[in-house]
């Protein structure tokens, strides 16, 4: 496991590339076992290609968004309500990926 280093991570895509990877790669592979794969592809192709994972400190990482999220996602029929569920469901999941990954506990 890579070291954590805060600091760094505000470079992250150059230090903490693969780790990264991993964590959005773990919280696909679990959204895409528990839930329709077909939004879940949808919301990792047109808006979590655009994300932006943040340290905020104590463990916590917080995934920023692009605009209008939900309006992103073409070619798959769900309705707002539940895609912004599943949206939410996604990004708690990366984010806590990002901690497991990193191997650091959150203060909550």
């Amino acid at each position: 496991m890579t070291e954590f280093d805060p600091e760094k991570f505000e470079d992250k895509y150059v230090h903490y590339f693969n780790e990264l990877q991993r964590a959005y790669k773990n919280a696909f592979n679990y959204m895409n076992d528990r839930y329709d794969s077909q939004v879940i592809h949808a919301i990792d192709q047109q808006v979590l290609n655009e994300s932006e994972p943040f340290y905020e400190g104590d463990g916590e990482f917080r995934v920023e968004l692009p605009d209008d999220p939900v309006d992103r996602v073409q070619g798959v029929l769900v309705d707002d309500e539940k895609l912004e569920e599943l949206l939410n469901a996604y990004v708690e999941r990366i984010e806590s990926e990002l901690t497991r990954v990193f191997g650091l506990q959150s203060s909550n």
